[in-house]
This record gives structure tokens, C-alpha cells and sequence, in this order.
């Protein structure tokens, strides 16, 4: 049995990412990355930096990206549930401006592999969650970029959740036909 499903969304290129866990009475073991399967599976990736954060409930982080430096995501939750979203800004794709989300928790240990090209947030929808995820390419500070989470031209469904609490740049993102980026 291999120790990871890959299922590809309706966006190519965008997959979620089942582990397998292996569980008995003392809890449970899995890989959560494994180059080797990964490659076999024809998602080649070289990650080079590994992100963490904590977040309550109602926190919405995104829809970022990097403008010159895109970067590919291994995201995954540790501690509660978000629903983590993505969306392609891929110059040329028949899906540019269309949106997938999927819900990732402790318990389904589901994680999202988003390819360079695509705007990328979440929403904690647990009390609190621990967020984890990897790059393909470094951050750069200056380079960040992002579109408004609530563009109705987008459409993206967010959970109800009560109040959002978001930070003072995502609250002023454009929306994406004001962004004009492609990549």
C-alpha cells in the first residue's frame, strides 16, 4: 500500500494529499513528505523552507502570494481545522480566477499541495489551529503581494465563523481584476 493518495482537484495541478497513518494504541505514525513518492506521483518539488503558525478562531490568512518569487505549498494543520483555499492566477489557464477549498484538520490529516501560480489563505474554523507548511522558494518580504478574500468576482464560500479577524494588509487587498497578476 503506498503511504500517500494523491488526488488532483478540478484546478490541474492542485492536489490534496492523504497520508497514511499507521495507529495502535500509543496514537499514530506517518510521513507527512516524501520525495521519492512524491516525485513517482510526478509532483517534483524541492523544498527549501518550512512555515508554522497558530491561529483562534475567525483568523483569516490570505490571499497571499509572491509576486516575483512564487512559491509551491505543502500546507497542512497540526492542531484543530481551517478551511484552506486556493486560487489560480496562472497566466493562460482555462481555470485563471477560479477558487478550490478544501477542509484540513488534525483528524483527516489531509494536506493541500498548491503549485507556483495560485493565490493561497485559510480560515480557522476550530477554536484554535496550528498551520504548518512548506515552500519551494524563500520568503521575501518585499515580494508579497495578495487579493481581496472577499472579491465577489471570486466567489470563494468561507465558512460562517461569526466575526473575521483578519490583518490591517489583507483587510485592504484589491480585488483580482484590480491586481492584474498573472503568473
Amino acid at each position: 500500500m503506498g503511504k500517500f493518495t494523491f488526488t488532483e482537484t478540478k484546478i490541474k495541478d492542485l492536489y490534496v494529499v492523504e497520508p497514511t497513518a499507521f495507529g495502535d494504541c500509543r496514537g499514530y505514525f506517518m510521513e507527512t513528505y516524501n520525495e521519492r513518492d512524491f516525485t513517482e506521483a510526478g509532483l517534483c518539488y524541492s523544498f527549501v523552507q518550512d512555515n508554522q503558525s497558530c491561529s483562534r478562531k475567525g483568523v483569516l490568512r490570505g490571499l497571499h502570494f509572491q509576486k516575483n518569487h512564487p512559491q509551491a505549498k505543502l500546507v497542512r494543520v497540526l492542531k484543530g481545522e481551517v478551511f484552506d483555499v486556493a486560487v489560480d492566477l496562472r497566466k493562460g489557464s482555462k481555470t485563471y480566477g477560479q477558487w478550490v477549498g478544501v477542509l484540513l484538520s488534525e483528524e483527516n490529516k489531509r494536506q493541500f499541495l498548491i503549485p507556483r501560480g495560485f493565490a493561497h489563505g485559510f480560515l480557522v474554523v476550530s477554536d484554535v489551529a496550528e498551520f504548518a507548511y512548506k515552500c519551494d522558494d524563500f520568503y521575501h518580504l518585499e515580494d508579497e503581494g495578495g487579493i481581496a478574500y472577499n472579491d465577489p468576482a471570486l466567489g470563494v464560500l468561507w465558512p460562517d465563523v461569526g466575526e473575521l479577524i483578519l490583518s490591517e494588509k489583507d483587510k485592504h487587498y484589491p480585488p483580482l481584476k484590480e491586481s492584474k497578476i498573472e503568473f
